[in-house]
């Protein structure tokens, strides 16, 4: 059972290790480069190769860039997952995580930062995303449309960071870990109609879309940014909350029982 106070929650801890994370990230800027390729290499190629291709039970009005942009942007979001993992793995690899856990500072306020801070970082890239799509023919309809996106996204990162730290705690080798979230991350990228509507999957496949947290993700930022959703958008943040809140909860366990030796 997860057990998580209002007491054990320190804020200022929070938003050192938030900081720490924002610092990391502005600095490296390889980093920033490296993550943003392959979404902008699959923006380029796809979006641009299949613009004329259309889709049934889709308008014609929304050309494929339309379609994939949201999806595009979800990817991203899942693949900071793996690198806030790899971030715990060189935190205990260097020491650093076993000095701050022997800290007066509970390990769910650690936990709470570092998926404060990745979480914010993956919203810049997936902005960054949505602002360089707007030159290949992209077309945002709004203010709102981009702030409910923004709420979307950032579900989207809180549930798949917490996933991917989930996975960082309990193990040690860095390329093992590697391999692990490559085997998860692929299928549930795929699986989520990120790059085609999940009506085009077989009956068996689709069923299997449905568990995949990114569905409703991709989902509901199609729903908000072209008017193009599989299901309600209400449906979509209740559901995606629902998975956020509880990879949160399993994330904040994992750490709590975790060894930093």
């Amino acid at each position: 059972m997860v057990k998580i106070e209002l007491r054990m929650i320190n804020k200022t801890a929070i938003y050192v290790l938030w900081l720490r994370e924002m610092k990391k990230f502005f600095r490296a800027k390889s980093r920033i480069i490296g993550i943003l390729t392959m979404p902008l290499i699959f923006l380029a190629f796809f979006g641009l190769g299949f613009s004329n291709m259309k889709f049934p039970d889709i308008s014609k009005d929304i050309n494929y860039i339309q379609f994939l942009v949201p999806g595009i942007i979800g990817m991203t979001m899942l693949f900071v997952s793996v690198f806030a993992g790899f971030s715990v793995l060189w935190d205990k690899e260097y020491g650093f995580l076993k000095e701050i856990m022997v800290t007066p500072v509970s390990r769910v306020s650690i936990i709470l930062g570092r998926i404060a801070g990745a979480t914010t970082t993956a919203l810049l890239q997936g902005i960054i995303i949505l602002f360089i799509s707007t030159f290949i023919g992209f077309k945002i309809n709004g203010v709102i449309p981009f702030l409910l996106s923004i709420i979307f996204m950032i579900l989207i990162a809180t549930t798949f960071i917490s996933m991917g730290l989930m996975f960082a705690t309990k193990m040690k080798d860095m390329q093992g870990f590697s391999l692990i979230m490559n085997f998860i991350i692929l299928p549930i990228f795929f699986l989520s109609g990120a790059m085609f509507p999940i009506k085009n999957l077989p009956l068996w496949l689709r069923y299997l879309s449905y568990i995949d947290p990114l569905t409703y993700g991709v989902d509901g930022l199609r729903g908000v940014m072209i008017g193009i959703n599989s299901f309600s958008i209400t449906f979509n943040f209740i559901i995606l909350t629902g998975f956020s809140i509880v990879m949160v909860l399993l994330g904040g366990y994992f750490f709590e029982k975790s060894e930093v030796v």
